[in-house]
């Protein structure tokens, strides 16, 4: 039970600090999350809502990648696994920690991205963005940071994932 309150607080803050990061103009701010052990940011004026796992429902015909339909908040929001998306998946991890996270509403998209692990927020004064790599990159890839431990986190522009082709084509 003491799990779930700190879970419980743990949203509260964070949904707190989202808001109040929203409403900031000064520097860029992001959602950190964790997928298949890579680190992600999520521009926070791109980010919605953050839910709890819920019960999905499979839709047959889809990609692996596409876990189902799941009812939140008495809208119906496609679930896709991001690390799967991104091919970045390497074992089945567990869902203890997992969350969904919504787009932004303006984006009118009703899908959430499965994240293993939220790990808060972070501000442009905390990173330092890394040298670009050779190649190419899907046009949702953004620029990729370092953190003062040294970790890589590579920032999704959701607004281009939200219009990308692939992502969009959920049937195998």
């Amino acid at each position: 039970m003491a799990n779930k309150q700190a879970l419980r607080d743990l949203q509260n803050r964070l949904a707190e600090r989202l808001q109040a990061a929203r409403t900031e103009p000064l520097g860029r701010s992001w959602l950190a999350v964790e997928c298949g052990s890579r680190g992600f940011l999520f521009p926070l004026r791109e980010a919605g809502e953050i839910f709890a796992m819920t019960p999905m429902v499979h839709v047959p015909h889809s990609h692996r990648w596409f876990l189902g339909v799941s009812n939140l908040r008495g809208h119906l929001h496609g679930v896709v696994d991001l690390a799967g998306f991104l091919g970045v998946k390497t074992v089945e991890a567990g869902r203890d920690q997992a969350h969904l996270v919504g787009f932004n509403q303006a984006f009118d998209i009703n899908c959430v991205l499965l994240v293993d692990h939220l790990s808060g927020l972070r501000g442009e004064d905390e990173l330092t963005r890394d040298a670009e790599e050779d190649g190419s990159r899907p046009a949702f890839a953004g620029a990729r940071y370092r953190d003062a431990s040294a970790r890589i986190w590579q920032e999704l522009n959701l607004a281009e994932l939200a219009g990308d082709e692939s992502f969009l084509r959920i049937v195998a």
